[in-house]
């Protein structure tokens, strides 16, 4: 047998694992004296679409696994148009008895206003806190603040489910993004809360990086054995990006478009967007988390 190089493609078997084109092999059918390192995604190259200043940390840790990181952001983060519902909550915080925060984005984005207007952590003393998923937990701990709930599976319906006994009568501050899924205030609404949704950021298209993307698809060198999305909005993004208008890929034909690369996804909900535009599903994470996503890539692969 031939020795195997780096493998400039990857496909799905069909027990969804990655195998090598053009050799007929799964690359656990390379026998272990032609493998080139222990790194369990060696050859294999990952297209990560977090906002740029977010990508690192995904970035980093499929580097130490071997891969070849490619990064084109399908998201960037921007202020809202205007900062005064934001402010007017965070000045009557003592009138809330719940906050929950969805993300880091939401997290960076309320203590920098908490800053402006000169409140410290003492403000929020009295609030019971929610998050979703430890790296928003995380984000929280690290300003001071106690977080009292973070649901055991990362996604709305957990927290609707954790917090449901716990609302009736009370005032609920959810800081999220400008577009969300409204899961969390119409059931909290339904179990007696009272609940102000405010804005704390936007997801937006980041229009340069469309023709990054085209090309990187359309160029054997650059094409990506592996996508990864880690929200909705990655997904919708994303195929705002792949073109619009007469240059659109409509329903099927996108995922034709993308034949034999890997779509992983960070966990259900994300899973469900890309199944509603079709783009399928091949990965998805069982820990909805990025370190469950890196997890859920590599047991995918078959190392060489």
């Amino acid at each position: 047998m031939s020795r195997v190089g780096k493998p400039s493609f990857a496909r799905p078997d069909r027990r969804g694992r990655l195998s090598l084109r053009g050799t007929g092999q799964t690359r656990a059918s390379v026998p272990k004296g032609e493998r080139n390192t222990g790194k369990p995604l060696e050859g294999v190259r990952v297209l990560v679409g977090r906002a740029r200043h977010q990508a690192e940390s995904l970035s980093t840790e499929l580097r130490k696994l071997g891969a070849d990181v490619l990064e084109i952001p399908f998201i960037e983060i921007r202020k809202p148009r205007s900062f005064r519902p934001l402010d007017t909550a965070l000045k009557h915080l003592q009138s809330y008895d719940w906050l929950i925060l969805t993300s880091v984005n939401g997290v960076e984005a309320m203590w920098e206003r908490l800053r402006k207007l000169r409140l410290n952590k003492q403000s929020l003393r009295h609030l019971k806190i929610a998050a979703i998923g430890p790296a928003t937990r995380k984000a929280i701990e690290e300003r001071g603040a106690r977080v009292n709930i973070v649901p055991k599976e990362y996604v709305a319906e957990s927290v609707v489910k954790s917090l449901r006994k716990q609302v009736k009568g009370k005032r609920v501050l959810l800081v999220r993004a400008k577009v969300a899924r409204d899961v969390i205030p119409r059931e909290l609404r339904k179990a007696g809360a009272r609940v102000d949704v405010i804005e704390a950021y936007e997801t937006v298209v980041p229009t340069a990086s469309r023709t990054r993307l085209r090309a990187a698809l359309k160029n054997a060198k650059t094409r990506p054995d592996v996508i990864t999305f880690t929200s909705s909005s990655t997904v919708k993004n994303f195929v705002s990006l792949l073109g619009s208008g007469k240059h659109s890929l409509r329903g099927r034909k996108r995922r034709g478009h993308l034949e034999g690369i890997t779509m992983a996804s960070i966990g259900p909900v994300t899973s469900a967007t890309l199944r509603e535009l079709h783009l399928g599903v091949d990965v998805e994470a069982s820990q909805y988390t990025i370190p469950g996503l890196i997890k859920a890539i590599v047991t995918s692969t078959r190392p060489l």
